[in-house]
């Protein structure tokens, strides 16, 4: 966590970095304005504090930089007293808050705290972005749970060995990614071929996997190259592998074996020179216990196996991955981003996710269109949650209030003033309200007026 501090008083800046130092950030401590020009960039990671009145430009021109730089960088003012009027101004023109002195150490943690997690996710949203338009064909392995760095190292150790791999993991559970990302760690320059083995009808199997010479069958009018061979110096990625074929398994082994393959009517010998990637969401040595897959075949492919976790077993993961979705979608569909409460986020970490990482996509994309409503969500898991307990009559008192509080302020842009007198009450109540209910409403960025 990092923070420029702009203070002119020295006892005040002194104190002041003290208290945000041992609330865990880094200070760039500065007397005046102008020695701040040289901290405050674009990818500067943290927030900026600072005094409304400074020698030289004050803090409003502070914020006009800052915001013309980079308009999503948080900007915390600090006013004495009679400068109200101008943190009011603050407000509108952006700044992320203020506070009037002299405050509590509490309250300016609590203010940058925020402030810090806000422009978090503002960074770690752009890396993403990013990330996906650089390398739209390959997705990222989007985490930092205990599970997914597992899978990480073993992207870094496997990948450029060349060796067969296969992945087992559920439905949804990034197969395929991490699939894509072993055959971009390896550094070949063939292609990445994917092959659903669940998708291609078994009377054209064997030509797609293995290709065909004109005249091999009555349909055959000229040469087709398999995939195998379109592969050359790539990978293949065979997904569903369960589903191939039993007659095909002795031809696809007997390839791996010798790593060469002859075209369906062919008689030429043909240099196999691809990685295979197999990948089930069953378990494969139960298949050949009862006849439905070849064990020879499960060993040859199982030499290197990976096993993914379930959504549900990386749930701290939930919010960086629904962030990369919902930045791919808003891209995709020309959209907003939408902004979620942290209370929500919490419900959503607790559903079940049947469908794994592929279901959050689709949630996503739900969201940016608009399709679904915040509350809506999968259905939460009964397996490891507690059992529910029955909300007690304040907590829903308090729950409806703070929903109201957040349609007022939606309904007039976030002004205080507006939404006070919408609601019936006078400011300084709703400023009380909106102070209670901070985490319920933190999403809401509420300006005075």
């Amino acid at each position: 966590m990092l923070a420029i501090l702009i203070e002119d008083e020295q006892a005040v800046r002194l104190a002041t970095t003290q208290t945000l130092e041992l609330g865990g950030f880094g200070v760039q401590a500065c007397a005046s304005a102008e020695m701040a020009d040289a901290y405050i960039k674009a990818d500067f990671a943290g927030i900026i504090v600072t005094d409304v009145r400074l020698p030289g430009k004050s803090g409003l021109e502070v914020l006009e930089k800052a915001r013309s730089i980079d308009a999503e960088l948080p900007v915390i003012i600090i006013t004495g007293h009679g400068d109200v009027s101008m943190a009011v101004d603050a407000m509108r023109h952006g700044a992320y808050d203020f506070l009037e002195k002299p405050f509590a150490a509490e309250r300016l943690l609590d203010a940058c705290l925020r402030a810090q997690e806000k422009r978090r996710l503002v960074m770690e949203n752009r890396k993403l972005k990013l990330s996906w338009l650089t390398h739209a064909a390959t997705p990222d392995l989007i985490g930092q749970s205990t599970q997914i760095e597992k899978v990480r190292k073993f992207i870094q150790s496997i990948g450029p060995t060349q060796i067969d791999v296969l992945i087992n993991g559920a439905t949804g559970s990034g197969k395929e990614v991490v699939a894509r990302q072993l055959h971009l760690a390896s550094g070949c320059k063939g292609e990445f071929v994917a092959i659903n083995c669940g998708a291609l009808p078994e009377s054209v199997f064997e030509s797609e996997i293995f290709g065909h010479e004109a005249g091999a069958f009555t349909s055959a009018q000229k040469r087709r190259i398999g995939k195998l061979e379109y592969a050359h110096g790539g990978t293949v990625f065979l997904d569903e592998i369960e589903s191939m074929p039993l007659n095909l398994q002795i031809k696809l082994l007997r390839v791996l074996q010798e790593r060469s393959l002859e075209r369906l009517g062919g008689n030429q010998s043909i240099v196999l020179d691809c990685r295979i990637i197999a990948a089930t969401k069953t378990d494969l040595l139960k298949l050949s216990a009862q006849g439905q897959f070849r064990e020879d075949l499960y060993y040859r492919l199982s030499v290197i196996t990976m096993h993914l976790p379930r959504l549900n077993e990386r749930r701290e993961d939930i919010p960086l991955l629904l962030s990369y979705f919902v930045q791919r979608a808003a891209l995709r569909y020309q959209r907003q981003v939408p902004v979620w409460s942290a209370s929500q986020m919490q419900h959503w970490m607790q559903a079940d996710w049947q469908g794994n990482v592929r279901e959050l996509r689709n949630f996503a994309d739900q969201l940016v269109l608009g399709v679904l409503e915040f509350g809506d969500v999968p259905v939460l898991q009964s397996n490891h949650a507690q059992p529910a307990t029955e909300t007690k009559l304040p907590e829903k008192l308090d729950a409806y209030e703070a929903s109201l509080i957040q349609s007022a302020l939606e309904k007039n842009a976030n002004n205080v003033a507006a939404a006070a007198e919408l609601l019936g009450i006078p400011k300084k109540t709703l400023y009380d309200k909106i102070k209670k209910y901070q985490k319920t409403l933190s999403s809401i960025n509420p300006v005075t007026g």
